[in-house]
């Protein structure tokens, strides 16, 4: 099964319909998301606008992609180390 990403737009969107007085369940239905993801949303972006939620997201992902670089630099400084090592 294709899994279904939803922008911070639509993540707000469903937010703003639970605290408006739907029931989670109904709002899991309609919008083809679990209820567990559901109340993970709430628990993580509860009181977040949809800005703040495309400002998360990107810092999020800013910080995935820092993480990966500073890896592959670690890595290459290992391996660089190892070498003059072993020329001495």
């Amino acid at each position: 099964m294709k899994r279904k990403t939803f922008n911070p737009q639509q993540i707000a969107k469903i937010l703003m319909e639970f605290e408006g007085g739907k029931n989670a369940a109904e709002i899991s239905w309609e919008h083809g998301v679990s209820a567990a993801a559901f109340y993970k949303w709430r628990q993580r972006y509860n009181g977040m606008n949809a800005t703040e939620l495309k400002r998360l997201k990107e810092l999020e992902e800013e910080n995935r992609r820092l993480k990966s670089m500073y890896a592959e630099l670690a890595l290459d400084l290992k391996l660089a180390k190892e070498i003059i090592e072993k020329k001495l």
